[in-house]
């Protein structure tokens, strides 16, 4: 064999991160040798909590819910007039806009192989430990761990498209399997911990358990993976594991058994939308969420929603919004899109010439637009950091390290109204109901129904999940050439305050089938063994 290559980081099962979110509030051990430690139920959860801190590091490195808004139509790259072309040359599919910059996605490799890694670890050594009488707790604890290795899995493949794939801990320098292969684990893995879940309605799910994969977590995914991959790949089921009439019964069976159900108004799902009547975290319509909390620091701990200072207004602190770095300016098609009677627009999106709480003594125009690039006056409101009255920090008034590493709003990462929506799209006989309900709501008394078909579902779903990261990936299940014709468009932005042209082009999508660019320094230390996705 070759000598191994440190393409995939790896670091040790027990090196984890400390946590202090809900259920993950465990301070696990520094280090531990393996063969030692898988004794008992107690370190097998400890190994548990350290397959959930996988999903906090997933994205610490840059948040792919924020990459792929940039990516869609929603949202063009923005950030600092000053900084250099990355997000450019992401939002336009064009290398040559920042030609060195190769290992854009670095972080997230890694952290992804991570995480992976730490679910190998333990699903390989549950049969070590002493469960007595506890054997359902030992399916339970596999369920789960199978459950975050597809959505670590999921993420990684509809990202790059071709990846390796480890079903056990190894460091071997492997070469990037049929997409097939993968999506075949993550259709396992996911119908396993259906299979072996508990059906606990959320009314009877202990606060202290917020925050874990549920039965309903899981087939909610599998019915987005079936979504995907059969879009995607123009594919009639789930590789051979799950068909479309399987993926249906699945999000049927959480609408009705699950106990979920829609907030009763939109704005209440957003901290800075909602005012002093925000849902608050774990409400009735998350399904599954990635926890954060502000106590991210320099020395490992990685807590916080690290990703989300990306989209905050530039330069810009009044309550309730925070100082970001300006990314993702909102599409002004998409603010347009919406009808004036959408309570979604006004809570999805912050509009700097129309938001009267923005217009105060400290608010200076001038000034945000002559440090942002690809300027719109729109700005992502359901993902913004936030601030006090006084222009404080609420991640440092709380006592995070700073606001940019220490942001602690959740990640809702499956909403009910998406289950809803995905029954409506797999042709549920009850598809005019799911997708009336979801649309009565944005509307209130302003409702008025209209006939559901893919179309009007697809429209739907931009408007009501809008800065949520999921829109990318409904136009590339569509087809490549459907998603290049809505993102590609020529405009005009204000760059520094100056007018500039922005072009993006359909064949430079087209030519990367929408994939990413695999980091550069992973296919030098594979040695070749990993092939460059095409377009980059």
């Amino acid at each position: 064999m070759k000598k191994v290559k440190r393409y995939i980081l790896i670091c040790g099962a027990l090196v984890l991160s400390a946590c202090s979110d809900s259920f993950l509030n465990v301070q696990p051990p520094s280090k531990l040798a393996e063969e030692n430690f898988y004794k008992t139920p107690a370190q097998a959860y400890t190994a548990l909590v350290g397959c959930y801190d996988g999903l906090q590091i997933l994205w610490s490195g840059g948040g792919v819910p924020f990459f792929t808004e940039v990516l869609s139509d929603n949202a063009f790259g923005g950030g600092g007039n000053a900084d250099g072309f990355g997000l450019r040359m992401l939002d336009e599919f064009d290398k040559t806009k920042s030609p060195t910059d190769v290992n854009m996605f670095s972080d997230n490799w890694s952290n992804a192989y991570k995480a992976i890694y730490r679910c190998n670890v333990l699903l390989e050594n549950l049969d070590k430990v002493d469960w007595g009488t506890q054997t359902d707790l030992k399916t339970k604890y596999e369920a789960e761990a199978r459950f975050l290795r597809a959505f670590f899995y999921f993420e990684t493949v509809r990202f790059w498209g071709n990846i390796p794939l480890l079903t056990e801990p190894s460091i071997a320098n492997i070469p990037q399997a049929n997409p097939d292969d993968v999506y075949k684990v993550i259709a396992e893995d996911l119908q396993f911990a259906i299979d072996n879940i508990p059906a606990q309605t959320y009314q009877a799910q202990p606060a202290s358990t917020h925050g874990r994969v549920t039965k309903w977590a899981a087939e909610s995914l599998l019915a987005r993976v079936y979504l995907y991959y059969t879009g995607y790949y123009s594919k009639t089921d789930l590789v051979g594991v799950v068909t479309k009439a399987q993926a249906l019964a699945y999000v049927e069976d959480v609408i009705a058994n699950s106990g979920h159900d829609l907030v009763s108004d939109f704005a209440k799902l957003w901290p800075a939308a909602s005012g002093n009547s925000y849902a608050g975290e774990d409400n009735i319509e998350t399904v599954f969420a990635i926890k954060y909390t502000y106590t991210s620091d320099y020395s490992g701990n990685t807590d916080g929603n690290q990703w989300m200072v990306m989209f905050g207004i530039r330069g810009y602190s009044f309550t309730p919004y925070g100082n970001g770095w300006g990314g993702g300016t909102v599409n002004p098609k998409l603010y347009n899109l919406y009808d004036d009677a959408d309570t979604r627009k006004v809570a999805t999106i912050t509009s700097l010439d129309e938001d009267t709480i923005v217009h105060n003594s400290s608010f200076d125009l001038v000034k945000i637009k002559a440090d942002q690039r690809e300027y719109t006056g729109y700005y992502n409101k359901k993902y913004s950091p936030m601030s006090d009255g006084s222009g404080q920090s609420l991640a440092v008034k709380l006592g995070g390290v700073n606001f940019m590493i220490g942001q602690y709003e959740d990640y809702v990462s499956i909403r009910y109204a998406d289950v809803l929506l995905m029954a409506a799209e797999l042709g549920s006989p009850n598809a005019q109901t799911y997708f009336d309900k979801v649309r009565a709501r944005a509307y209130k008394a302003a409702f008025s129904s209209i006939p559901v078909s893919q179309n009007s579902i697809m429209v739907e779903r931009q408007l009501e999940f809008a800065g949520e990261g999921i829109r990318y990936w409904d136009l590339l299940r569509q087809g490549i050439s459907v998603a290049s014709a809505a993102i590609a468009e020529s405009t005009t932005l204000l760059d520094g305050g100056v007018s500039t042209t922005k072009t993006i082009t359909a064949s430079n999508i087209e030519a990367t089938k929408g994939l990413m660019q695999i980091p550069t320094t992973q296919v030098t230390l594979s040695g070749g063994t990993l092939v460059q996705n095409t377009g980059w």
